[in-house]
């Protein structure tokens, strides 16, 4: 049996996974670790890099031990290594790989100026054009003008920007190529001309020398590491790509007709096509997940990172099988409220990383449920936004395969699905991402994956529909007030 070793790398955790050539996950072989993500009020949220590698030591320690006990594994060959990582988040390096940074990540908003700023000093479409990234902190442009304008000694002592993965695989394989399905979240790239953007490198500072090498070639293990995981030495260890690209390709949704939706700790709606001139509608990212396609859709910074902030600073439940009954009780939005749900600088579709969250109709009757019931919907209604216009670009409504944390939710699923009045498919792998990772190197290895098929679909109840898409209207009119527009 040839297996493939897939790393998912995560703004929370690290997990790792053995997969048949086929895409089929070996669930037993999954292992997952945890580390913290430093945030504070001025929009700080970034990493430890050396949390990263103890995570990837930790992960293959545990996925290789289970190879060498179950018996029908021993006999296998790890043929490939791949990796999803989240996008958008990068670290500085000296000598040696020494990070220089932390990893700053996509959530992290003390850029807001820097970017409010390059919107002055460019036309934010014409840079849409040239890249698919919207010119907002999410992206690499406007954290690097502000590390060089607030942190000048730290940003001379950079040799190299990397990705967290990027940095990952040099620490275990001494080097590194950038793939183009990672350098497309940059905001530096053109997705069309497959080239760093000459004249945003020039604005931000940097040399196209200081990035990595646009390749999808892979590398190997260092001897010493290739020592301590002996069924690793000598493997192909491909570039990681963007988690959003691995979520398709992890869901199958890899053609018109079908589009992922993840949610997890940020969340996002992606169709994928095949093109060498990639274009998106503005408002919407296009992102490469190799030289032949890639992605039109959007995301939104705030979901999952929601609901652990409403189970964690309410006082919730912490057992998700209590929160579950109480959703499954309460399938109209009957709280009164209203929220911007806007506690990290938020995304699509309208991409207002000046405005914060906001919850109106507050209460003496307003429960720790109702709030959380209520910050769910309020995610739900950005991506039903993103939804639609996906769909008009389109040409037609797509399919919606869902998979992430939501898929632990039956509640949420079918609240979802109401949200945007249709049907959700339901993920038979609930891992995407880290199946996407697999399935991109199967791909590169020439091994045909099974296409997605289909389950059973969760539908929406057309008078629960009906309901939502009022609160919609509420929610883009608060808006609207908010933001004098």
């Amino acid at each position: 049996m040839d297996l493939i070793l897939a790393f998912d790398i995560g703004t929370s955790s690290l997990r790792t996974s053995l997969f048949t050539a086929g895409g089929d996950r070996l669930e037993q072989t999954t292992a997952q670790e945890t580390y913290p993500l430093r945030t504070a009020t001025d929009g700080t949220a970034e990493l430890d890099p050396a949390h990263l590698r103890a995570a990837a030591r930790a992960c293959l320690r545990s996925t290789l031990a289970k190879l060498r006990e179950e018996k029908p594994l021993r006999k296998a060959k790890i043929v490939g290594i791949g990796a999803s990582c989240f996008w958008h988040s990068f670290v500085g390096v000296g000598k040696g790989n020494a990070p220089v940074t932390p990893v700053i990540t996509w959530a992290d908003s003390r850029c807001v100026e820097d970017a409010a700023q390059m919107r002055r000093d460019f036309k934010e479409r014409d840079i849409h054009a040239l890249t698919g990234c919207m010119v907002r902190a999410s992206f690499w442009p406007a954290k690097l003008r502000w590390l060089r304008r607030t942190q000048p000694a730290v940003f001379r002592k950079v040799t190299r920007w990397l990705s967290p993965i990027e940095w990952l695989q040099r620490e275990l394989c001494g080097e590194a190529n950038c793939a183009y399905g990672m350098a497309t979240g940059t905001g530096l790239f053109n997705p069309t001309r497959l080239k760093w953007e000459p004249k945003l490198l020039e604005y931000c500072g940097v040399s196209a020398d200081q990035l990595g090498r646009l390749s999808e070639e892979p590398t190997t293990l260092l001897p010493e590491w290739a020592a301590e995981f002996p069924e690793l030495a000598d493997v192909p260890w491909f570039p990681g790509i963007g988690d959003g690209a691995a979520s398709n390709l992890g869901s199958g949704a890899t053609r018109p007709g079908l589009a992922a939706i993840n949610v997890g700790t940020s969340a996002a709606l992606r169709v994928m096509t095949r093109g060498k001139k990639a274009r998106a509608p503005f408002g919407l990212f296009c992102y490469r997940v190799d030289a032949e396609r890639f992605l039109v859709g959007g995301a939104v910074s705030n979901a999952g990172n929601l609901r652990a902030w409403c189970v964690r600073e309410l006082a919730l439940p912490d057992d998700n099988a209590v929160i579950e009954r109480e959703l499954e009780a309460r399938p109209l939005p009957e709280h009164g409220l209203t929220i911007l749900p806007f506690w990290t600088a938020e995304r699509a579709p309208t991409w207002r990383d000046d405005l914060q969250g906001t919850i109106v109709g507050l209460s003496q009757s307003t429960t720790a449920l109702d709030l959380l019931q209520a910050t769910t919907e309020a995610v739900y209604y950005r991506i039903a936004r993103i939804a639609e216009m996906v769909a008009k670009h389109e040409g037609a409504t797509p399919k919606f395969i869902v998979s992430g944390g939501i898929q632990k939710s039956p509640a949420s699923i079918s609240r979802f699905a109401n949200v945007l009045n249709a049907p959700l498919y339901p993920n038979d792998e609930p891992e995407a991402s880290i199946r996407g990772a697999a399935v991109y190197v199967a791909g590169k290895l020439g091994r045909k994956v099974a296409p997605f098929k289909g389950g059973k679909p969760v539908r929406p109840k057309a008078k629960i529909a009906d309901v939502y898409r009022a609160e919609r209207a509420r929610q883009l009119k608060l808006e609207t007030l908010i933001s004098g527009e």
